[in-house]
């Protein structure tokens, strides 16, 4: 999820001190107190996060959460050969699909994205091992005391995109890979203030990933 602002900065917080953003509706509190900044280690779920902050390109993340559930139906539960084996019927299809983003460009790079992770699963590679190796590994917990300090970007998610571009990946700009990395837990942005950022391990900040 791409943290979305209000031009006037932070909403007042709940007194129980979560991310502002969490109050929004029942099912964004649920994804913020039950996923988002969660370590996410399997290549389907990780290719699914991808793929929803991908979506949400120039969208709410709101519309994308609600659709959340037709987007696993249509693409196979992120199955990534059955996707992979997705053809031009397929896309005409999933085009009329009311249950997800009637875009072009956006379904199209999905399978083509399933493409290029099969062929690397092929070759004995991971998205795990790709996108956890820009954290070395281990989640960085950043300590931000309020949502407009939250980058929207950063030099590793730009060299992220970078490598994903490389090869091969579509829509995976710098601003869906933080997003990404956001809710994959490969970095803590949960408030400082948020009970989650401790209870996922919260503690000092490594700098700015």
């Amino acid at each position: 999820m791409a943290v979305e602002q209000g031009g006037d900065g932070d909403p007042v917080r709940a007194d129980d001190g979560r991310c502002p953003w969490a109050a929004a509706s029942e099912a964004m509190g649920a994804y913020h107190d039950l996923e988002w900044g969660v370590p996410v280690r399997d290549d389907a779920q990780l290719f699914e996060r991808l793929t929803l902050e991908g979506a949400q390109a120039g969208l709410s993340w709101a519309l994308i959460l609600a659709k959340r559930d037709g987007y696993r139906r249509a693409f196979a539960g992120f199955d990534v050969t059955s996707v992979a084996a997705f053809k031009d019927g397929d896309v005409k299809r999933l085009l009329a699909d009311a249950g997800i983003v009637r875009n072009r460009a956006k379904i199209g790079s999905t399978v083509s994205n399933a493409r290029v992770l099969e062929a690397l699963h092929q070759a004995g590679d991971s998205l795990v091992e790709i996108l956890w190796s820009f954290v070395d590994g281990v989640t960085v917990h950043n300590a931000w005391a309020s949502m407009t300090d939250v980058p929207a970007t950063t030099p590793v998610s730009a060299a992220m995109s970078k490598e994903l571009r490389r090869l091969g990946f579509r829509f995976v700009g710098p601003t869906t890979c933080y997003a990404t990395m956001q809710a994959a837990g490969l970095v803590n942005d949960h408030l400082v203030t948020c009970p989650r950022w401790r209870e996922l391990g919260g503690t000092a900040r490594r700098g700015g990933r």
